[in-house]
């Protein structure tokens, strides 16, 4: 190992580094915005957005992130308060199969892949999401590649 190798590693470790504190700072905001449940998708999706940012050394920062926030609660809180309401229906939809309902099992199965794979479309969504984009379209889209991409989907199951 030469000399002149040692302040690369040592820098792509301070990058890696960085990376990683900036992930963390990230998540800390994102959790902090997805307190009220209903804005957890405008949360990632604002989230998302300022971590591609910052890879791509553009301005960064909590007012960056809140811009993007506002940004997609303001057209995406619909899609926010699904996840309330799904929920809500598969609390149901379980409490139906501990009630021995007959097929219950089946519907409770049916119930739980359902759950799975919309909190899959929402995240997708999410992830591609910019400001003026149409929740509507995301979605579509988003549930499209679930479907198509089931080791990718399991992927963010995991």
């Amino acid at each position: 190992m030469t000399a002149r190798s040692l302040p690369q590693q040592g820098s792509r470790l301070s990058t890696g580094f960085g990376v990683f504190a900036e992930c963390l700072l990230t998540g800390v905001w994102m959790t902090l915005a997805a307190v009220p449940l209903v804005t957890a998708p405008a949360a990632f999706a604002a989230g998302v957005r300022h971590l591609r940012r910052h890879l791509r050394h553009e301005a960064t920062g909590l007012r960056h992130f809140a811009g993007d926030f506002r940004a997609a609660v303001r057209g995406g809180w619909l899609v926010g308060l699904s996840g309330p309401v799904a929920l809500w229906l598969l609390w149901l939809n379980l409490a139906a199969v501990r009630a021995g309902l007959p097929g219950g099992p089946f519907v409770g199965a049916v119930a739980v892949l359902a759950a799975i794979g919309a909190v899959v479309a929402v995240l997708r969504a999410a992830a591609v999401w910019d400001p003026g984009a149409s929740w509507p379209a995301l979605l579509r889209a988003a549930a499209r590649r679930t479907l198509r991409d089931p080791a990718g989907s399991l992927l963010l199951v995991g």
